[in-house]
C-alpha cells in the first residue's frame, strides 16, 4: 500500500524529497511504496525507465530525467550521457532521445557530472533546452564548483540544488545522520532539498521515518510544490509579476 502523509499549511518547514538512479532493476520498485511526494529522477533509455515513468505519474509523484553527465573520474556513464566534447546539436538530441524514454518527466537532475557542471558552454545549451521545454532543474551539486545552478537561473529554468544526499554511506546509522542534518537544514532556512537512491536500506529508513516528520512541525512536499513556492516568495520580495522566473534555492 502506498504510504502517505498528512498535508497541513502551518508547517514551520518543509523537504523535498528526490529517489535518483530509478529504472536500473526491479528491485527498485519498493520505491513505489514511498509517499507520493517524494520525486523519482529516473534513469533514461534503461529497459525500465518508460514503465517506472507511466508508473510514477499514474501515483501523482514529480518524474524527472536523471540525466548522465560526464564525471571527473571518467566513470561509466551508461546511455543517454552529456559529454563535453559533445557538440550543442548533440546535447539537444540526446537530451530529446532520453526525455522521449521518461516521457512522463517535469524536471531534470543531474547524474555524476562533476566535470560537466563546471562547463559553461554545455550546461548552457542544457538550459536553454530546459527553458525551451519548461522544464524545472535541480543540481545535484556533485562538485562545489558546478555552474549549474547559476546558468539555470540565467536561463529562466525554474530552478534548485541539493543540500543533502542522505546515503551516500548507506549504512542506516549513516543515513539516519544525514537524514537529520536535513531536518536541521530545513528548519534553520525554511526548506531544504535531499537526494537518495533505491537501496533497500534507504526504503526502509525512509518508511520507518518519514512519518515522524509531522512531530517535529516539517511538511514533506513535492520538489515541484517546493520550486513554485520558493518562486512566488522571491518574487513577493523583489516585487515582481510571476511570469519573470528568478529561482534560486540556497
Amino acid at each position: 500500500m502506498l504510504l502517505s502523509l498528512a498535508i497541513s499549511p502551518l508547517f514551520a518547514a518543509e523537504i523535498a524529497l528526490i529517489i535518483d538512479d530509478m529504472g536500473n532493476t526491479k528491485r527498485d520498485e519498493a520505491a513505489f511504496l514511498l509517499p507520493k511526494e517524494v520525486a523519482f529522477s529516473i534513469l533514461p533509455l534503461t529497459h525500465l525507465s518508460e514503465e517506472y515513468s507511466h508508473k510514477a505519474a499514474v501515483q501523482k509523484r514529480d518524474v524527472m530525467l536523471h540525466i548522465p553527465m560526464e564525471s571527473l573520474a571518467g566513470k561509466p556513464l551508461g546511455p543517454g550521457a552529456l559529454i563535453a566534447n559533445m557538440s550543442a546539436e548533440s546535447i539537444r538530441l540526446t537530451l530529446i532521445q532520453a526525455l522521449a524514454t521518461v516521457p512522463d518527466a517535469i524536471g531534470v537532475n543531474n547524474h555524476m557530472g562533476s566535470k560537466l557542471t563546471q562547463l559553461s558552454l554545455p550546461m548552457n545549451v542544457t538550459m536553454e533546452f530546459l527553458a525551451q521545454q519548461h522544464l524545472f532543474f535541480v543540481d545535484s551539486r556533485t562538485t562545489r564548483y558546478s555552474k549549474a545552478l547559476k546558468i539555470a537561473q540565467q536561463n529562466g529554468v525554474l530552478s534548485a540544488r541539493r543540500n543533502v544526499f542522505l546515503d551516500n554511506d548507506n549504512h542506516p546509522a549513516e543515513i539516519d545522520v544525514q537524514f537529520k542534518r536535513l531536518i536541521q537544514l530545513s528548519q534553520k532556512d525554511g526548506y531544504a532539498v535531499g537526494i537518495a537512491h533505491p537501496y533497500p536500506q534507504t526504503i526502509a529508513y525512509l518508511q520507518k521515518n518519514l512519518p515522524t516528520l509531522v512531530k517535529l512541525d516539517v511538511q514533506l512536499v513535492a520538489i515541484s510544490d517546493l520550486l513554485h513556492t520558493q518562486q512566488l516568495a522571491v518574487n513577493h520580495h523583489l516585487d515582481i509579476k510571476p511570469d519573470r522566473v528568478l529561482s534560486e534555492l540556497e
